[in-house]
């Protein structure tokens, strides 16, 4: 995909509109047009003027009216785009949605392929109303059917596994794959690229606790990064990881400059060269489900209290309710401790550990260990448990893991 000649500080978006005062330049579209003639989509004249120009959409009537001449939308104040494939037109997204589809993981790349000025349509096998993961009901654009079409594929995870059995999806994204410069997966959306054999010879990520999955003869996985970037094909880590490889997507576009303002308009934190990866965080190494941020531990009955840190430490807190007696508790962790291995993956679980832990000195409410990961780091992990303070009957247990 060429650059864009057009730059971002050209492309007025809808947001930049309300903020810049929208009262005046409605005003300004109840005046004459000028020379930028505005036909209506449907009107029976439309024939009769070179129609070439749309303004992007933005929810409001404009979106239905064609101009004869670039300029800006005299209703919105967005600039006008071209309507054909012409090398100015603004790049062209799909995005594949399903029911069960993740909402951040299209939402937030569409949020930020909306700004950059890319002219973004859904896709869906029917036109029957989808319900998103969290209960959101929409109707796609387009069909595999009638799909337009694009420079960038956008393959949001969420309910994959069950779409991962429709041929007809797979096969829709095999060939809409061989006629987009880009093809970009969020979260588990990886797993549909890898069920349609777009995977052979990439390196890819995933969302945490599902990369192991991924592992094939020919395919390289990686855990500390927030996306992969293997030339076509790009792949996120979950959820909010998909505006990063969207940021970094719209810089190959447009130049890196222009994914900052985006960034920027959005009021995101974007870190090109970050290296944020929630796999990487070393409460991966916790036992149970305190690995998952979840005050889990088998045999326990717990609330969490505080969990932080990065990938070269880590400290969690739990108000664990049982077992009641501080023995029992130290006894019970002790085994869970001595038999975590840091595995990861529902289907293909790999340890990330080298061996189980090693207890080394302890005391009545104290326990000490230390193992090595999966690349011979050594690490050393501490938990005490101590009677609440506040919550009366109950042990406020906290985890502490330090790499040497």
């Amino acid at each position: 995909m060429k650059t864009r000649k057009k730059s971002k500080q050209e492309l007025v978006t809808r947001r930049t509109f309300i903020k810049a005062g929208a009262g005046a330049t409605i005003a300004a579209g109840c005046l004459s047009t000028g020379s930028t003639m505005a036909i209506a989509a449907d009107h029976p004249w439309k024939t009769v003027v070179a129609a070439t120009y749309v303004c992007p959409p933005c929810g409001l009537p404009c979106d239905k009216i064609v101009f004869n001449k670039p300029g800006a939308c005299p209703t919105c104040g967005m600039t006008l785009v071209p309507a054909d494939d012409s090398e100015d037109a603004p790049p062209k997204v799909s995005i594949l949605v399903f029911n069960g589809t993740e909402l951040i993981d299209f939402a937030g790349p569409w949020e930020v392929f909306g700004t950059a000025g890319f002219l973004v349509h859904t896709v869906a096998e029917k036109l029957d109303p989808l319900t998103m993961v969290f209960g959101q009901k929409m109707i796609a654009d387009y069909t595999f059917d009638n799909a337009p079409k694009s420079d960038i594929l956008l393959v949001p995870g969420g309910g994959v596994f069950q779409q991962m059995e429709n041929e007809r999806l797979i096969r829709w994204i095999q060939e809409k794959s061989k006629n987009v410069r880009h093809v970009m997966s969020v979260c588990t959306g990886v797993f549909l690229l890898a069920k349609s054999g777009l995977l052979q010879g990439q390196t890819v990520t995933a969302t945490y606790g599902m990369i192991e999955d991924l592992v094939a003869p020919q395919t390289k996985v990686v855990y500390d990064q927030r996306f992969v970037d293997n030339g076509k094909i790009i792949t996120t880590a979950g959820l909010s990881s998909g505006i990063d490889g969207a940021l970094h997507l719209v810089s190959k576009v447009l130049g890196k400059g222009n994914a900052q303002a985006v960034a920027l308009e959005m009021e995101y934190p974007w870190k090109p060269e970050g290296t944020w990866a929630r796999a990487a965080m070393a409460d991966r190494y916790l036992p149970d489900g305190l690995a998952y941020s979840k005050p889990k531990i088998k045999g326990v009955e717990a609330s969490m209290i505080s969990t932080a840190g990065s990938s070269d430490h880590w400290e969690t807190k739990i108000l664990v309710r049982k077992p009641g007696s501080l023995a029992e508790i130290i006894a019970l962790l002790r085994e869970r401790i001595g038999s975590n291995t840091a595995s990861q993956g529902m289907y293909k679980p790999i340890s990330h550990m080298r061996g189980t832990p090693r207890f080394s000195a302890s005391t009545a409410n104290e326990i000490k260990w230390t193992f090595a990961d999966d690349q011979a780091r050594n690490w050393r992990g501490i938990s005490t448990v101590e009677a609440s303070v506040v919550n009366k009957g109950a042990f406020e247990v906290t985890f502490e893991l330090a790499r040497n």
